[in-house]
């Protein structure tokens, strides 16, 4: 059910019949179009793998586009014809359209950015108003933003990101065509009057990387990645990045680099780090960091805020990345520094900016229970978000050595997030469940209240009284006890009747916290049971749960994600032919690898732009980040750990696989869409099951419906889930005989 990866998708009684998997004779369209076999041999550390498919790497051959429009064509084909899929789609648009989606965050004591999206409008916008309860004034609308020519042909614009300078002038906004991050520019507009100012970060490197403004309030910084010549190898996109520094009104190829590779003369960094710098508005201090992009911990410079763009050289590390540092907050000359050195789920420190020292740094919030997730400095405190047991608690830090720690009471138990300005009092904070709908709520620090800002309308479902919640403990197959969330309609009898999608990522530490989308309604109304397995490789309980499952303990993500199935079967949720799995992005790892160690298990799959080839992966242009968390072949034990998590080398022939829906989209930078055309051209030529493997192809998306428009993400799910109910067996979805 989850859109993104960060991470990131999105899901009537069964009738216990096995329907046939091939639409009517008179209405089936030609088969899809066979893969040829093309194999390559390579040789890693003396044991010999081949690839039959290697020749889809080369995605621009017209070839390969010819056989990725078939197997689109195809699918979509299918898709259309599922009884019931128009219909789904028609209450999933109902419900997404129920209410406008809206954020604010404060730019000073009066003034907000507020993004929203209206019913009916196919992107968000950016506004400005005045005070919470004032008009909203147009701000940004992307798809009023020109980008270059070669931009506009991958899709229609959306906003990526944003910063607003410190005097709340101007806003610095990325803006994104298709969700192809790589050819995302950073534009200008002054916050009074909507207006660019004319500065462009142009589309060669700018990504989407944060920028940062100077107290000057006029230059910022950003990240860049290198421009490769021609002929080189992708994998090195993302190699040598440094952070630029942009004044406006001048030129954006004048930009000077001010940390980085080869930037900061007594800095040697490895060409495979991400460089980045942190301004925290009102700071004297700026943060350079270093890190492989998909790893929490960074290492840690601090130089004069008045340096940046006249010296780089007065740059000092504070930590290392054996420091296990995650986030730093800075308040006059004191550092709060965030680490999972000797504290696993993590310990809060302070330090002095002048002379920072973790080695004598002091305890703030010592290392307990719940994991510490996430720093917030505002004006008053610095706020503590935790994940205790799943559930989000906040703290209030008090500046100084005497600060007191307090818990802030919430308006219920769930997930939250933060929004903090430096230079003001108090906090914005965001709150949902699996059960209730995303609210805005202030917390006041002055009469410690935390109120409903009415930011975000009352929507007709945001408090369905029909949904149900339980938090259980599945045992593993090394009898680790690993969450589940079941999400299910009340008054669901457990007769293994139920189509159950179960979704898992379990990678670089990230946790999955209870969410509510209206749309997901659409999914319990045909009595689907929604369940999220919070595997190893996850952060749910802090380091030590992401460390067992990452490289060579990899395979517990799957283990466990396979154990999370066997206990909704055995506790009669469901049964394997009614079960589906579901895996996006790095959690590609996980639902491949789970179909093919128990084909059985499962009745249905959704790939969602999966990392499946992890032994090519590393030739990509977000290969060489990913190594910190999945390994490198260039190492035998590497290519070992790796050869076990690829569910492309683990596919067998004349096997019962279930039926699987992969997707992709072509502007995909983060998992190359030939990694999911090979695993479909491998799974079609081994599959004895007759059930469908189908290839769903964006032509106009990227990542995971990351940058697409609110109809691709509608469309999308409404294919995923007819689908699913289609090959589960809910009798509204089965063709006629």
């Amino acid at each position: 059910m989850r859109a993104n990866c960060i991470p990131s998708g999105s899901r009537s009684l069964l009738l216990l019949i096995v329907y046939a998997v091939t639409v009517p004779a008179q209405t089936a369209p030609p088969a899809p179009p066979i893969a040829p076999v093309r194999p390559v041999i390579d040789n890693y550390h003396g044991t010999k793998v081949s690839d039959p498919y290697r020749y889809m790497e080369n995605i621009d051959d017209p070839a390969v586009q010819s056989w990725l429009k078939a197997q689109d064509n195809y699918t979509r084909s299918i898709l259309a014809n599922i009884p019931g899929r128009e219909h789904l789609l028609t209450r999933i648009t109902e419900l997404d359209q129920s209410v406008a989606k809206v954020f604010a965050e404060r730019l000073s004591a009066d003034l907000y950015l507020v993004g929203k999206q209206l019913p009916g409008d196919d992107v968000m916008k950016l506004y400005r108003r005045k005070q919470l309860t004032g008009e909203d004034v147009l701000l940004v609308d992307p798809s009023k933003i020109a980008l270059a020519p070669a931009s506009q042909a991958k899709g229609k614009n959306t906003i990526w990101g944003w910063a607003p300078s410190g005097d709340a002038r101007y806003l610095a906004v990325g803006i994104v065509p298709g969700g192809s991050e790589l050819d995302g520019e950073i534009h200008v507009v002054e916050i009074a009057t909507g207006r660019e100012t004319g500065d462009v970060i142009p589309h060669e490197g700018a990504e989407a990387w944060q920028p940062h403004w100077l107290p000057d309030g006029k230059s910022f910084v950003y990240g860049k990645l290198q421009t490769l010549p021609a002929g080189a190898p992708e994998a090195e996109v993302r190699q040598k990045f440094r952070s630029y520094l942009h004044v406006l009104g001048t030129d954006p190829a004048q930009d000077k680099p001010v940390f980085g590779f080869g930037v900061v003369p007594s800095i040697d960094v490895d060409p495979s780090l991400i460089a980045s710098v942190e301004i925290q508005p009102g700071s004297r201090y700026a943060l350079g960091l270093l890190n492989g992009s998909v790893t929490p911990n960074s290492a840690y410079y601090i130089a004069p805020v008045d340096s940046i763009g006249k010296s780089n050289r007065d740059w000092r590390k504070f930590a290392d990345l054996a420091d296990g540092v995650t986030s730093v907050a800075v308040h006059n000359d004191d550092l709060y520094v965030l680490t999972y050195k000797d504290a696993p789920r993590y310990k809060l420190v302070r330090t002095d900016a002048r002379h920072p020292d973790l080695a004598t740094a002091v305890t703030i919030v010592p290392p307990g229970e719940a994991v510490i997730k996430e720093i917030f400095p505002a004006q008053d405190a610095l706020y503590v978000r935790l994940l205790d047991g799943g559930i989000g608690r906040l703290l209030r830090v008090g500046y100084g050595a005497d600060g007191r720690v307090e818990r802030i009471p919430l308006p219920f138990d769930g997930s939250i997030w933060v929004a903090a300005e430096p230079r003001l009092p108090g906090i914005l904070l965001y709150a949902t469940s699996w059960t209730r709908a995303f609210k805005i709520y202030a917390y006041d620090p002055v009469t410690r209240q935390v109120t409903d800002t009415k930011v975000q309308p009352q929507g007709p479902y945001d408090t369905p009284a029909n949904i149900d919640t339980v938090e259980v403990k599945a045992k593993s197959y090394d009898g680790v006890s690993v969450p589940l969330s079941i999400i299910y309609p009340k008054g669901s009898k457990l007769d293994g009747s139920h189509p159950t999608l179960l979704y898992g990522y379990a990678a670089y530490g990230a946790s999955e916290s209870p969410y509510f989308e209206t749309t997901q309604l659409a999914w319990y109304e045909k009595g689907g049971i929604f369940a999220v397995c919070h595997a190893r490789g996850g952060g749910e309980y802090g380091e030590e749960w992401h460390q067992a499952g990452k490289g060579p303990t990899k395979p517990n993500t799957w283990r466990d994600f396979i154990s999370c199935a066997q206990y909704l079967v055995d506790h009669k949720y469901t049964s394997p032919a009614h079960l589906a799995g579901e895996g996006v992005s790095g959690g590609g790892i996980l639902i491949g690898r789970a179909i093919t160690e128990r084909p059985d298990l499962f009745g249905a799959a959704i790939d969602k732009v999966g990392m499946s080839d992890t032994l090519r992966s590393e030739t990509t242009q977000n290969g060489e980040t990913n190594i910190p968390e999945f390994g490198t072949t260039k190492t035998e034990a590497g290519f070992k750990d790796l050869y076990a998590m690829s569910s492309y080398e683990h596919v067998e022939q004349q096997t019962r696989y279930p039926a699987v829906l992969l997707e992709t989209g072509v502007n995909d930078p983060r998992i190359a869409p030939w990694e999911m055309a090979k695993m479909t051209a491998r799974l079609q030529a081994a599959t004895s099951s007759k059930k469908p493997v189908l290839l769903r192809v964006d032509f106009a998306g990227g990542h995971g419906g990351m940058g697409g428009t609110v109809k691709q993400n509608q469309e999308a799910m409404a294919d995923e889930w007819s689908f699913l109910l289609w090959q589960l067996g809910a009798p509204e979805f089965q063709p006629a005989k």
